[in-house]
């Protein structure tokens, strides 16, 4: 429909006059009255009442008259945002899902100094685990996902992102705290493990399974859902877990927490992106990424 004919109408509706409504558009009375008749026949139906001193909406005019300005609104909007975009400032709305360790520590810092440099835009961040992010940014719910280990799959893809590593978190006082210990020293302890489909989780099961053992074998005592659960429950002193080294930056600092290594495994994970498969990125999902690397570097 051409907005060009949804002014005129407006103007005239909101001016209840046809020659107050040229002089505000700066055009000549007859090429109002030729948009509305463009805009009535196209309709099918009569849109103004002129038998009156003054112009009145018919009611199929006023419910006209609501839309056409909702419709001039978004063109206005519209205008707006690609000028913008023309001239390099970032505008819109970026979704973005993390899995528990860099959704918690490492992207809410970036994502408000990111949005803080650009007012323009707003940033949606939710958390889950590992394979729920991942199923969203596959039906496209999410543009953006930033998980640990996932196993692959053919609706997403998958680029490097930053490197994190995985280490057991005891209370300060254990005496694992600082040490290296072995397997066997770590089946004596209260293991606290997460939930199925938690990206630490599969880290360390795939180290166990290269070192010839499982984590059955460790014969875990809880699983307390995801990071902020089992580290919760470390620092309360109920145990020890596995755990994103990210995830416990604070708490190392504050030596509410300490870590210790297990001898023969090396746990470390690649942080990755995840996107759609087939999906054009966005110029907003792309400035953030590129930012994001950088710091991260």
């Amino acid at each position: 429909m051409d907005t060009r004919q949804l002014a005129a109408f407006c103007a005239v509706v909101e001016r209840r006059s046809f020659s107050q409504a040229a002089a505000r558009l700066g055009v000549t009375q007859p090429a109002v009255s030729l948009q509305i008749r463009a805009l009535e026949e196209r309709l099918g139906q009569r849109l103004l009442d002129r038998s009156g001193r003054r112009v009145e909406p018919t009611e199929a005019g006023m419910l006209l008259y609501r839309y056409a300005q909702k419709l001039l609104a978004l063109e206005e909007q519209l205008v707006e945002e690609v000028s913008a975009a023309a001239e390099g400032a970032l505008t819109g709305r970026l979704e973005i899902g993390a899995s528990t360790g860099p959704g918690g520590s490492v992207l809410p810092p970036l994502l408000c100094e990111f949005q803080a440099a650009n007012p323009g835009t707003t940033i949606g961040l939710s958390v889950f685990d590992t394979q729920t992010v991942v199923d969203l940014v596959g039906r496209r719910e999410l543009e953006l996902g930033v998980v640990g280990a996932a196993r692959r799959q053919r609706s997403v893809v998958f680029e490097p992102f930053f490197r994190d590593e995985v280490v057991l978190a005891v209370p300060p006082a254990h005496p694992f705290a600082g040490r290296t210990v072995s397997l066997d020293e770590l089946r004596s302890e209260p293991l606290i493990v997460m939930q199925e489909g938690a990206g630490v989780r599969q880290v360390i099961e795939d180290e166990l399974r290269a070192a010839g053992t499982r984590l059955r074998d460790l014969e875990p005592k809880l699983e307390l859902g995801l990071q902020e659960s089992v580290r919760s429950a470390v620092r309360a002193g109920y145990g020890v877990t596995f755990i994103s080294r990210s995830a416990v930056e604070a708490e190392l600092e504050a030596g509410t927490i300490a870590t210790a290594r297990v001898e023969g495994l090396e746990p470390a994970r690649e942080i990755s992106l995840v996107r759609a498969a087939g999906r054009s990125p966005t110029r907003l999902a792309d400035a953030f990424v590129a930012f994001a690397r950088e710091r991260l570097a």
